[in-house]
């Protein structure tokens, strides 16, 4: 089963959609506007990949 729901991007503010897979626990945030990225596992909150240009990483 898939719920697709629509939320603004936490990357750029503009309109993405967040993807609930249930089957494999699995939800996905991507934007069209900006490439943002994230997928994670939603039992444990993990994060499996993620790509957010504009969003350094601190080291």
């Amino acid at each position: 089963m898939l719920m697709i729901q629509q939320i603004c991007c936490p990357n750029c503010g503009s309109k993405a959609e967040r993807h609930y897979i249930y089957e494999s626990q699995i939800t996905r945030t991507q934007c069209p506007s900006c490439d943002y990225l994230m997928i994670s596992c939603t039992r444990t909150g993990r994060v499996i990949e993620a790509y957010a240009p504009g969003i350094h990483a601190k080291m």
